[in-house]
């Protein structure tokens, strides 16, 4: 919080007294930094290149400033409402496309009788007019600002029901501020600009095959891959399987209904990740690892039914044998501008029931059986310079667009390890991953350190 002194002056106008309040420049220490706290703690400076760490510091404060440019808005402005007001404008849901004329709803006057009244409205994205006129001035038609008075009242509040707004500028999501006065008495309310969507439908049918596909990456673990292909078949002997491979030496993958995609060689989890979910047609799909067994309480239907009854969720976990039903909490803080942001990831966190599902919980993250929702989970992506070390990325990377659940009432098997020196040479490489990964951070995501308990 910016702290600022408040000057209070008093002025007298139409015979009232009334309060002008003024912000002025704060001369208080700034706000301390956000910390991460305990054991577990990563500070991401400490894991950068020395011999690069001064270009990179320099790299990701411009990106970070071309960043709150995309996403910063006028509309983030906190704005109060005026007490005892004769204006009467639109609070909320006030949108218009960009380059459109619109007309503003709810524009109106409730004031005690006066020789004449006058009422100014102005903008800073766009210009205003007034559809038509009747009795009473104008001045500023299209321009940023546009004052209405008449001696009538009622044919003042009748043209300020036909002012428009058009926006000056093109942007898919952005917003303005309206000034809306009337003597010494002004309010503020949103306009927010935005391109209207085209919605993106999947018809689910009435079976599960036209719901749901299964998805998985295999590196070297053929063997692994195949019993998890009998144990899917065994309770779903149609249901389409995506397989993501970037073994040395790829091994042809037989089977009814399965599309397995070639990658080179040890690309890593997430790049197999993106393919996979990239060539999925249905509404769903299950993420599973290639070295789980199904079972008769894997049932896909009931995370299904969780996902249609929530519309609003776009990640529903389950459990896996050995691991329990593992999920946790994400907890962000921006920190300041200069040295960036706290990330806290906490386990078995829990929020809130589904509500109508007890077994199901909202949550940050969740275990490797998890049931997504295709256009959410693209629109987030999984980063392929994460190769080796990565899951709870993919859900740092969603915090804030993507609902997220845990249930206990469907759950998965995990298969017997099975010795395997290649595959082994490759993991045993995560040391060296788990250190890049953490530099990464700092400069993708603008983070001073992490934390995970």
């Amino acid at each position: 919080m910016d702290h600022r002194k408040i000057e209070v002056e008093r002025a007298h106008k139409t015979g009232k007294t009334y309060h002008r309040l003024r912000a002025l420049p704060s001369t208080s220490p700034r706000q301390p930094n956000c910390t991460c706290q305990g054991s577990g703690v990563f500070i991401l400076k400490d894991h950068l290149p020395k011999d690069q760490y001064d270009d990179i510091v320099k790299r990701r404060a411009e990106e970070y400033r071309k960043h709150h440019i995309r996403t910063s808005s006028s509309l983030n402005r906190l704005i109060f409402a005026p007490s005892n007001s004769p204006l009467q404008y639109p609070i909320q849901g006030f949108t218009v496309v960009p380059l459109r004329k619109t007309l503003i709803p709810g524009l109106a006057l409730h004031a005690a009788k006066r020789q004449n009244y006058k009422v100014t409205l102005s903008v800073s994205s766009g210009v205003l007019a007034i559809e038509a006129l009747g009795e009473g001035d104008k001045e500023g038609q299209g321009e940023k600002e546009i004052t209405v008075q008449s001696t009538s009242l009622s044919d003042l509040n009748n043209l300020l029901g036909q002012i428009t707004y058009t926006s000056t500028v093109y942007r898919m999501r952005t917003g303005d501020l309206a000034h809306f006065t009337f003597e010494h008495h002004e309010a503020v309310f949103p306009i927010v600009i935005q391109q209207t969507s085209v919605p993106v439908l999947y018809d689910i049918g009435n079976d599960i095959n036209y719901r749901v596909t299964i998805v998985t990456k295999t590196f070297l673990r053929y063997t692994e891959l195949q019993v998890l292909i009998s144990s899917i078949r065994t309770y779903y002997k149609d249901i389409k399987i995506i397989i993501a491979d970037d073994s040395l030496e790829p091994q042809k993958v037989n089977g009814s209904n399965i599309e397995q995609y070639i990658m080179p060689p040890a690309q890593g989890w997430f790049a197999g990740r993106n393919l996979a979910v990239s060539q999925v047609t249905t509404k769903y799909f299950l993420w599973v690892d290639d070295d789980f067994l199904f079972t008769d309480q894997t049932k896909i239907e009931n995370l299904v039914e969780v996902m249609e009854a929530t519309p609003e969720l776009d990640v529903v976990g389950g459990s896996v044998a050995g691991h329990g039903q593992f999920y946790f909490s994400l907890v962000y803080e921006e920190g300041n501008g200069e040295d960036g942001g706290c990330l806290n990831r906490k386990g078995a966190v829990k929020y809130q029931p589904v509500p109508g599902f007890p077994t199901c919980s909202f949550t940050s993250g969740v275990v490797n059986l998890f049931l997504g929702r295709t256009d959410a989970v693209r629109k987030v992506g999984f980063d392929p310079r994460l190769k080796r070390v990565a899951h709870s990325e993919f859900f740092m990377d969603g915090l804030g667009s993507l609902l997220v659940a845990s249930c206990s009432h469907v759950s998965i098997d995990h298969q017997p390890r099975i010795e395997n020196a290649k595959y082994s040479s490759f993991r045993n490489q995560k040391s060296k991953d788990a250190e890049d990964k953490l530099a990464h951070h700092f400069f993708k995501n603008h983070l001073k350190c992490v934390r995970y308990g």
